[in-house]
């Protein structure tokens, strides 16, 4: 990691949590007040836990990349972590939510 790249300070830090903390608040406002035209099924799921998921997955990037510092570390090595779960969280969310609707047609 090279030092000219990386934030000096805590303003960053103050950042992140703020963002995390939106996003946070989001969710949790969205899984209390569980709007009912969020309730309709796409792709198998509602719409509200396709929104739960993307948001997981932003909080999910933030922490990675700022609080695991890899933002600022060389490509070779944010390919070598980035790519496998590019691949393997749509894969995986893509079985979760089609394979298991499968327990309800039984």
């Amino acid at each position: 990691m090279s030092d000219h790249d990386s934030p000096s300070g805590t303003s960053w830090i103050w950042k992140i949590f703020w963002i995390l903390l939106v996003i946070t608040t989001v969710e949790v406002v969205l899984g209390i007040i569980k709007p009912t035209i969020l309730l309709t099924s796409v792709a198998g799921t509602s719409i509200l836990n396709l929104i739960f998921i993307g948001l997981t997955l932003v909080k999910a990037a933030y922490i990675v990349q700022y609080f695991m510092h890899l933002k600022y570390e060389v490509n070779s090595l944010r390919y070598a972590i980035y790519l496998p779960a590019i691949i393997l969280i749509p894969y995986l969310t893509f079985i979760l939510i089609f394979e298991g609707q499968a327990i309800f047609e039984f």
